[in-house]
């Protein structure tokens, strides 16, 4: 079964290795490979070439003190050791699936009919699951910042026993999982055997810890690494840590002879978890249906959520506007295929309490540092729903031409089918900026203590003007991309994989932002003109004025982009239309 496996995996690869060099043929994935190639190479291969000087700047630039940076290398190894084993214990106690599980319909179809027996199919699957691993430590390892090619080999080496452990273990623990939910008893005990280790384990090390940091207050970074270390020292510690630090400590390897005694303790954890896994495969058939049933579901997802049936308060009229239709089919279908209902429900007490937190911490005079952090994350939270929410939230356009045959049917005004689908995502785009902004503007206090209060009243009041206009400038230029160049798009919520997909979304990335400029420009240079002729009389009021001219412009703009994409959405065809994988 090891050659027969090892040959479709090799065939696995090469046929998608020539599926994905056949379709540059077209265009669209050519251009999307050059971009995305070229996105490698000036973020990897020129950065290591160039990386001398900045190297030299690091190194020349004042660092963490150095108690502090012994002190983390010393208990570096320990300290990834505990992450690594609070993430094992909440992975066995959540009921997740492993993927190492998910058998393709081909395997399911002509595998698991063949005389190929249970562990045969695991040793399978572990083997199979190695080649995305490998690949995505890879990647890692060139981004990572190293000072040489050993580094970038230590790297990804430690990186694949690390992750190749974790889905090995993950596995494990849904197979015992589905020993205690089976009806045979005798199976039981031997599928709680390695919970309770784990367990106590966890009790025995949180034990420590409890001992050493409630001893007393810890004065800084550098005494709470050394009383983690401390902690971390005793026998029973070192012995319910030894498989997490065995794991973590290839990372922290100094020299590549200390690498190399490093890894032999990690490639035994390795060993011991897949030889775990493979003498516990009586739960093998429910769990490997139970989790390709899950992935079969997940997958048609999105490509055609499924909704929910819901009661919900609001019943669309039988007269009104276009643009109202789709406002509210694109509000139904999400709440109906999310938990949309408990969000918008319990959406104004969400803005109440975030608001009254906000007023409580910046009324108390001893939550100035409190009050500065929240206001950043807020003012964050506002420009990355501004800039980037339009390119994350699909339901509109993008997501209906899945259903283009059905929508040319329908006796509409193309403009205002294509300014209908815009209006749920930029209206609720806009609420959470203007509910990270208002709380913004109540922090600014400590978040710009050089302006004044007039500054701050008044850049609140363009920010929230500004908003929408970001919003439904970006929703415009998406939505006439899907018209445009339907073919760029993917359906759904699916994300094509590969080089030529990455760059495409690069491409069209770009041209967003581009075009996004051109929308505001003219608005920006109105609001210019206004702050040269009435700053000297109004003062920071001005920006006011010059922020609702910008809105102004920009819907106007928008109005007259979706007019001119009506002709185009009138003959686009639904063949034009890239398919899901």
């Amino acid at each position: 079964m090891f050659t027969a496996s090892l040959y479709i995996i090799l065939c696995t690869a090469r046929n998608r290795i020539r599926v994905r060099l056949r379709r540059l043929r077209e265009p669209r994935y050519l251009f999307g490979a050059i971009a995305g190639a070229a996105y490698f190479y000036f973020t990897i291969f020129a950065r290591m070439r160039t990386g001398r000087g900045p190297s030299r700047r690091r190194r020349s630039s004042p660092g963490p003190p150095p108690e502090l940076m012994t002190a983390l290398t010393a208990s570096g190894p320990a300290l990834v050791g505990l992450g690594l084993m609070a993430l094992t214990a909440i992975g066995s106690l959540l009921p997740m699936t492993s993927s190492l599980l998910v058998f393709s319909e081909a395997e399911i179809q002509f595998l698991f009919p063949a005389p190929v027996s249970r562990r045969q199919l695991l040793l399978h699957r572990m083997m199979r699951s190695q080649l995305g691993i490998l690949f995505g430590v890879l990647v890692f390892s060139l981004f990572f910042p190293a000072s040489s090619g050993f580094g970038r080999l230590q790297t990804a080496l430690a990186m694949w026993v690390l992750f190749a452990t974790g889905k090995i273990y993950f596995a494990g623990a849904s197979l015992a999982r589905a020993r205690l939910t089976s009806a045979a008893s005798a199976n039981r005990p031997a599928a709680w055997a390695p919970l309770l280790v784990l367990l106590a384990a966890v009790a025995v090390v949180g034990g420590a810890l409890a001992r050493a940091f409630l001893a007393g207050p810890v004065e800084n970074a550098s005494e709470a690494l050394s009383r983690l270390t401390a902690a971390t020292a005793s026998a029973p510690v070192r012995v319910a840590l030894f498989p997490f630090v065995a794991l973590a400590r290839p990372l922290f390897a100094p020299s590549p002879e200390a690498f190399a005694l490093a890894l032999v303790p990690a490639l035994l954890v390795l060993a011991a978890a897949a030889v775990w896994v493979v003498h516990t495969d009586e739960g093998f058939e429910e769990a490997a249906g139970e989790a390709s049933a899950r992935q079969a579901a997940a997958r048609q997802a999105q490509i055609a959520p499924a909704p929910t049936a819901r009661a919900t308060n609001w019943r669309l009229g039988l007269t009104g506007r276009t643009e109202g239709v789709f406002l509210w089919k694109n509000a139904m279908q999400v709440l109906r295929a999310t938990t949309g209902v408990a969000l918008i429900r319990y959406l104004v007490p969400l803005t109440i309490i975030a608001v009254s937190i906000s007023a409580g911490v910046m009324s108390s005079r001893r939550a100035v540092g409190a009050a500065m952090a929240l206001c950043s994350i807020a003012v964050w939270i506002a420009a990355f729903t501004a800039i980037l929410g339009p390119q994350i939230m699909r339901t509109d356009l993008r997501d209906d031409l899945r259903h283009l045959e059905l929508l040319k049917t329908w006796p509409l005004k193309a403009s205002a089918v294509i300014r209908g689908e815009m209006l749920f995502p930029g209206a609720a785009l806009t609420a959470v900026a203007w509910l990270a902004l208002t709380c913004a503007a109540i922090l600014s206090a400590a978040g710009f203590p050089q302006l004044s209060l007039g500054w701050r009243l008044s850049g609140a009041i363009s920010a929230l003007m500004l908003a929408p206009a970001l919003i439904f400038a970006q929703l415009t230029v998406h939505n006439a991309a899907a018209v445009l160049f339907p073919a760029w798009v993917p359906l759904g919520t699916s994300r094509p994989r590969g080089l030529d997909a990455m760059g495409q979304r690069l491409i069209l990335l770009g041209a967003v932002l581009l075009t996004l400029l051109v929308m505001m420009a003219p608005g920006a240079i109105a609001g210019a003109i206004l702050w040269f002729a009435f700053y000297r009389f109004i003062g920071p009021a001005v920006l006011i004025p010059g922020a609702l001219i910008c809105l102004g412009i920009v819907l106007i703009e928008v109005l007259a982009a979706t007019e001119a994409l009506g002709p185009a959405y009138d003959q686009l065809d639904a063949l034009s239309i890239e398919r899901a994988e």
